[in-house]
């Protein structure tokens, strides 16, 4: 029998990131920064996540998308992690999300070998490629 190869297209978003998220946190070679629990993850937001661990899902995450579609940079991160900011009694315009935290996700995907500098923004490297392949395919087989 042959072996069905999974990618990371074929299970959905919000499974992958939350398993790959815990296999980040499980491994622990993940860098995170020492201020995550004072940051606010946009300048538009009030609050802080609630989520104690929200620095390896969104880097989780950040993962994902470079995968999906790479040579993408902090900028437009930004602009996929940024939302409504809703100004009172004045209409609502768009906001972007953090640079500094995008660029500390970068960073620590690029020590663990997953992401690599690219002419124009950062692209999966072999490793990573196989890292979450093998994440998609774990995510598949609890499914079934």
């Amino acid at each position: 029998t042959k072996m069905s190869s999974a990618g990371v297209k074929d299970v959905s978003p919000e499974k992958f990131i939350t398993a790959y998220a815990a296999y980040l946190k499980r491994q622990g070679k993940l860098v995170v920064p020492k201020w995550t629990d004072l940051v606010k993850t946009a300048n538009s937001k009030e609050l802080a996540p609630y989520d104690p661990d929200w620095f390896y899902v969104r880097t989780a995450s950040v993962a994902r998308h470079i995968y999906l579609r790479g040579g993408v940079g902090v900028g437009g991160l930004r602009k996929v992690y940024g939302h409504r900011a809703r100004r009172g009694s004045r209409p609502s315009k768009a906001a972007l999300g953090s640079a500094n935290i995008l660029r500390s996700a970068l960073q620590s995907l690029e020590k663990l070998k997953i992401l690599e500098k690219d002419t124009k923004g950062r692209r999966i490297t072999s490793v990573g490629q196989r890292d979450l392949d093998l994440i998609a395919a774990q995510c598949l087989k609890a499914k079934k």
